[in-house]
């Protein structure tokens, strides 16, 4: 395993890092301190030609600009929260409103957008790059001091697993997931439009048009959501359904994952031949197909458009009538994982 380290730039005076790290298979999987993002992963196709497989830029002020949150880690919710405010225990705490009325993935000065600390353990058949944070209490409205440690595991098998773990000395809410975008044609040759995604999920989050769940679990049976069998992103994305034209026409929506740890998600370009697999201890994913992804800049030389690439966010699922999940009492430990496996 190599290890490189660079200097992706400067924000506020401070130099952020840049981590690369390279396996014997011709895998490469690079990553930064600004907002914990995963900025290339470069995977070998079929034939051998080794391609960038995520969404990304080449220079910090471009991620400041431009990113929809192209890589990072979301948080302290991830997803939207009503009218940008819960409550705890009696006591009501307001967000920024950042999404029309509502708030959304922690606000704009959420875990994305600030610079982590970073430290490396490089093993034999694996590296570790460990991030960290602390939150403090009421940063964006948020309650509890919250420390953050995401581990980005990168190994000889071409898998990246990723840990979140966080503890908190107040009672609070803590929802955190990776929202990199993926396009496996490489070095975005191609839309994610013929991407095959196979999901084991039995339902979904029905939203309302500000893109909230409204409460309602609908089975995926006889719809474009059913993705247990494997299908092209394109046939839901085509579809008149009425739930991917309330997201802009395509897929923005919790589906309800009906296993734990064992290659839920499945994700396959057949005209590179490469393959991703996704396995996760949480019990939700958002699938997200880039459907606000507009052409008002571009992406390492490719003009931006719309389906240039899909989102697996794995998290608890969001909403209102899920938030009890979301609470993480003081001093307990908040804990997730999710594997990425590229063939």
């Amino acid at each position: 395993m190599k290890l490189t380290e660079t200097i992706f730039g400067t924000l506020h005076g401070k130099k952020v890092k840049s981590y690369t790290v390279t396996n014997g298979n011709g895998m490469e999987f690079t990553c930064m301190e600004y907002g914990c993002t995963i900025t290339k992963i470069n995977v070998p196709d079929r034939n051998g030609n080794i391609e960038n497989v995520v969404l990304g830029f080449d220079t910090l002020q471009e991620y400041i600009d431009h990113s929809p949150f192209f890589g990072c880690v979301i948080g302290r919710n991830a997803g939207r929260m009503k009218k940008a405010s819960f409550e705890i225990d009696g006591e009501c705490y307001n967000l920024s409103k950042n999404d029309g009325e509502n708030n959304l993935h922690g606000g704009p000065n959420g875990f994305h957008n600030v610079i982590w600390d970073s430290t490396v353990e490089n093993k034999e058949n694996e590296v570790n790059i460990i991030f960290s944070y602390t939150s403090p209490d009421m940063e964006e409205g948020f309650p509890g001091n919250l420390h953050v440690t995401v581990i980005y595991t990168f190994n000889v098998d071409n898998e990246l697993l990723i840990t979140y773990k966080a503890v908190s000395d107040k009672k609070t809410i803590v929802n955190l997931t990776n929202h990199s975008y993926f396009n496996l044609s490489g070095n975005l040759k191609r839309t994610i439009l013929d991407h095959e995604l196979k999901l084991k999920s039995d339902a979904f989050l029905e939203l309302d048009a500000s893109l909230l769940p409204t409460g309602k679990v609908i089975p995926v049976d006889g719809t474009v959501f059913d993705f247990r069998e494997g299908q092209k992103v394109a046939q839901g994305i085509e579809s008149d359904h009425p739930q991917t034209d309330i997201v802009g026409g395509g897929f923005d929506h919790p589906f309800l994952l009906s296993a734990q740890n064992h290659k839920q998600i499945s994700l396959y370009d057949r005209e590179s031949g490469r393959k991703l697999e996704i396995e996760t201890d949480e019990p939700a994913v958002v699938f997200y197909t880039g459907n606000m992804l507009g052409n008002d800049f571009s992406i390492r030389g490719k003009q931006a458009e719309k389906h240039l690439g899909l989102c697996l966010e794995t998290q608890k699922p969001p909403g209102d009538h899920n938030f009890p999940s979301l609470i993480v009492e003081k001093d307990q430990v908040y804990t997730s994982k999710t594997k990425y496996i590229f063939h």
